[in-house]
């Protein structure tokens, strides 16, 4: 009767023997009865091999044209180069490269005025904490908005935001300073949101963190309150591009 454990002996198939399991070679005729010896453990029993888990099935990133209908995963490499801008920005001034806000101060003027100012004041930060708030809404609704419609859009909302914002500043106040990419981030934030507030609007569940991206909004919005570089015209106008464009952009999504 078999008791479940190791046997207390082999049969040597040569000479018919009982010979010890722990043993590779018979005592008697020196047939060799097993390639090598079990392994003990520390109470003298035969040690159980360990089972090797089993690997984690995992997909394959999704390539261009596998399913219909759905876009491929690929990098945000528009919101990173955007980010990186905006860090690289920051660096700029902090290492005092730029003499003063005056170098790349907004400003009309009959016949003098430079256009290049309105790309490059996005990407300038005095203030860190400012720079770390846009920067990050930027990157996470940048990145979500790029995942979802590509990178075209998301530059769009950007331009239109923060490119937007700083040229109706430049129009309408001749001397006032408007650093930062705040219209840009909020530009992203309100596009990203328009889809699941109409879910919500039409009583559907959804999945995203409305609460979360209302607080990061609001963070955004009030920035210019503790950065006296920030403005409030280019917030107002990037949420409203974001609204303008966020609608089309989620009519798209549910085709």
């Amino acid at each position: 009767m078999s008791t479940g454990g190791p046997d207390l002996f082999v049969i040597c198939k040569s000479c018919g023997s009982e010979v010890s399991p722990y043993i590779t070679e018979c005592p008697y005729c020196g047939h060799r009865v097993r390639k090598r010896a079990p392994k003990l453990d520390r109470e003298g029993r035969v040690a159980e091999k360990r089972r090797r888990r089993p690997p984690t099935p995992s997909l394959p990133r999704l390539r261009r044209g596998e399913i219909p209908g759905i876009r491929a995963e690929a990098r945000p490499y528009a919101t990173i180069a955007l980010v990186l801008a905006g860090l690289a920005g920051c660096l700029v001034w902090r290492a005092a490269v730029v003499a003063g806000v005056h170098t790349i101060q907004l400003w009309m003027q009959a016949g003098t005025h430079l256009w290049w100012r309105l790309l490059v004041a996005p990407f300038t930060y005095i203030n860190t904490g400012y720079a770390f708030a846009t920067l990050l809404a930027i990157g996470l609704y940048g990145w979500l908005i790029e995942r979802r419609h590509g990178p075209v859009a998301a530059l769009l909302l950007f331009g239109l935001g923060a490119v937007g914002g700083a040229a109706v500043v430049a129009a309408t106040h001749s001397h006032h300073v408007a650093f930062g990419g705040n219209g840009g981030a909020l530009a992203l934030l309100c596009a990203w949101a328009i889809p699941d507030l109409l879910a919500v609007r039409g009583r559907q569940e959804i999945d995203g963190d409305l609460l979360g991206t209302a607080v990061i909004g609001v963070v955004v919005a009030l920035m210019p309150l503790v950065a006296a570089e920030g403005n409030w015209i280019p917030a107002g106008v990037g949420a409203l591009a974001g609204i303008v464009l966020g609608l089309p952009l989620a009519r798209m999504q549910l085709r």
